[in-house]
């Protein structure tokens, strides 16, 4: 076979089986401009009370997106069943993120967000950017974060090892 063939036939593929909404820095523009300044006054709040948010903040971050990529997986809470079935221990358990803390940061942002405006922000961006502010509040260089991240539904400690 021709490889400029096989080359078309790979792209339209991938095209085909990828996602068709692309991570943008304006994905909330039109649905909800102000989620931004709801994620960096939560993160402001924090700040004022407890100095070590901000690293807190850049650890939960790397340690969500390490695993299974940026899906705030971080945050789910492992189940507990009297049946094996329904019994998981999520990453937040796991060795390495024993110790994450500043949870509150990201439900404060979470419940703000929802009370404006419900289902419209995913707890993956809300992590991301809480990571940024924190960072840039601290006086450190800033980035963009391309917003429209999906919020994964499964975490498993033994991914952490």
């Amino acid at each position: 076979m021709n490889v400029n063939f096989l080359n078309l036939l790979l792209t339209v593929i991938l095209a085909f089986f990828s996602d068709t909404e692309a991570l943008s820095p304006h994905y909330y523009d039109h649905t909800y401009p102000k989620a931004d300044q709801i994620v960096t006054n939560a993160v402001k709040k924090a700040m004022a009370n407890d100095k070590t948010v901000p690293a807190a903040l850049s650890r939960m971050h790397f340690h969500d997106c390490f695993i299974r990529g940026c899906d705030a997986s971080v945050l789910l809470d492992s189940t507990h069943s009297s049946d094996s079935k329904g019994k998981n221990k999520a990453e937040k358990d796991g060795p390495p993120n024993i110790s994450l803390h500043a949870f509150y940061v990201i439900d404060n942002a979470k419940k703000a967000l929802e009370e404006q405006c419900p289902g419209v922000v995913s707890c993956a961006d809300i992590v991301s950017l809480a990571a940024r502010y924190a960072v840039a509040l601290s006086g450190e260089p800033t980035w963009e974060v391309p917003k429209g991240r999906k919020d994964g539904k499964v975490s498993k400690a033994i991914e952490t090892r």
